[in-house]
């Protein structure tokens, strides 16, 4: 599986580090993926959450020849960010 196939990861910058059924880890550049305030863009940081979930569900989903579908993403942020970059990790609560 190639996991750097998506447009929108290559236009963010997103880079997977470490993909398995148990853990997926992503990182992303802040600059340039900033609002015009200057910090992380809001929805810069749902498709990252989005990339490492999806990539998490899709891992699983081939070990038994099925295909995810995503139905909602929403997001609550914690901390601005103005520089550097922002990692993603995603964990199964439950396979099955």
């Amino acid at each position: 599986m190639d996991v750097a196939s998506g447009g929108l990861e290559r236009a963010l910058g997103i880079e997977f580090i470490e993909w398995s059924v148990e853990r997926v880890v992503a990182r992303m550049p802040v600059e340039p993926n900033r609002q015009p305030a200057g910090r992380l863009h809001g929805g810069a940081t749902l498709a990252l959450g989005e990339s490492v979930g999806s990539l998490a569900a899709c891992l699983y989903a081939e070990t038994l020849g099925k295909i995810p579908v995503g139905v909602d993403v929403n997001g609550t942020h914690h901390r601005a960010a103005r520089k550097g970059w922002v990692t993603a990790v995603a964990t199964p609560l439950h396979l099955g």
